[in-house]
């Protein structure tokens, strides 16, 4: 089989399993945790335009609305009780200070009813009180730890952001590079949502200690999510 028909045989991303957990992928990025009605997002990375204009790079100024939007949409698909942000939700501890009005206002509307935890990243270790919702290092939850930065020395199941995981395969005779969920038995590396958060591929040698025993990818493609495995990926 070619390698282009071998990627459309597994185009089948389905519900999933951490130990006794089941995660549902989202073609936004975030996962769905049906069972604890919870919906996790990482690395959304607000305001990272308006941090770069400060420094004189100048950027759309859009990617914190198209975040929003995206995030908006998820949560309106599957209603969660609580949302978590497993870090870097922020790209600096100054966004406070530069976010729009707009949006905050949007971001506060998305916590109401709901739990809301904020898990701290290296770009936000401290998030003001005007964001809304509740700050953690991490948590666990029916034994999956939940924390910004895999753990490589990590024998338990884990949930992490932090690496921005993209997948690079080829469909229909040409090279395609998306964002995507790293799958292994023990651990899930969540795609970045944020608008310019960017991916780094997973044959980068960051992704090799934290999946030793296996890989997989879901890849976030045009209208649905697909299931690739390891020996179809490409480096870039």
């Amino acid at each position: 089989m070619a390698r282009s028909q071998a990627v459309q045989a597994q185009a089948s991303a389905t519900a999933f399993m951490l130990g006794r957990l089941a995660l549902v992928p989202d073609l936004s990025g975030a996962l769905w945790l049906p069972d604890e009605r919870t919906l996790v997002v990482a690395d959304l990375h607000l305001e990272k335009g308006s941090a770069y204009a400060a420094r004189g790079v100048f950027l759309p100024p859009y990617d914190s609305a198209a975040t929003l939007a995206a995030l908006a949409a998820a949560i309106l698909r599957h209603a969660p009780a609580r949302v978590i942000a497993l870090g870097d939700s922020f790209h600096d501890i100054h966004a406070e200070s530069r976010i729009a009005p707009g949006n905050l206002a949007t971001l506060r509307q998305l916590q109401q009813g709901r739990d809301w935890l904020w898990i701290t990243g290296n770009h936000d270790r401290e998030i003001g009180p005007a964001m809304g919702g509740e700050t953690a290092a991490g948590l666990e939850i029916a034994g999956v730890a939940l924390r910004h930065e895999p753990d490589s020395g990590e024998t338990g199941f884990e949930i992490a952001g932090h690496l921005h995981p993209a997948a690079k395969v080829r469909m229909r005779g040409r090279a395609l590079r998306r964002r995507c969920f790293a799958l292994s038995p023990r651990r899930c590396v969540m795609p970045a949502m944020g608008a310019y958060a960017g991916g780094l591929n997973l044959r980068d040698a960051a992704f090799r200690p934290l999946f030793l025993e296996g890989l997989s990818a879901h890849l976030l493609g045009d209208g649905r999510l697909f299931r690739i495995d390891e020996r179809l990926l490409l480096a870039d």
